[in-house]
């Protein structure tokens, strides 16, 4: 199965920004689960391409940074 064939439009995906974000136009991601992946976005221009990333990878990665004590 191809991920991008069962990724619906960014447009219906609820977005979730993290809560260190600001409204000053600080650089910041938002990201969205769905259909067994992490889609991840620049949360400054929705129109570039997303990053996909299996749930098992999305998990390693907030766990080292969360880990990491510097989020």
């Amino acid at each position: 199965m191809n991920v991008e064939e069962s990724v619906p439009t960014p447009s219906v995906l609820a977005w979730f920004k993290s809560s260190y974000s600001s409204g000053e136009g600080g650089e910041c991601v938002e990201v969205a689960a769905c259909s067994g992946v992490v889609l991840i976005r620049d949360s400054k221009d929705a129109t570039v391409p997303m990053l996909t990333l299996q749930p098992q990878a999305w998990d390693a990665f907030v766990g080292f940074v969360a880990g990491s004590g510097d989020v």
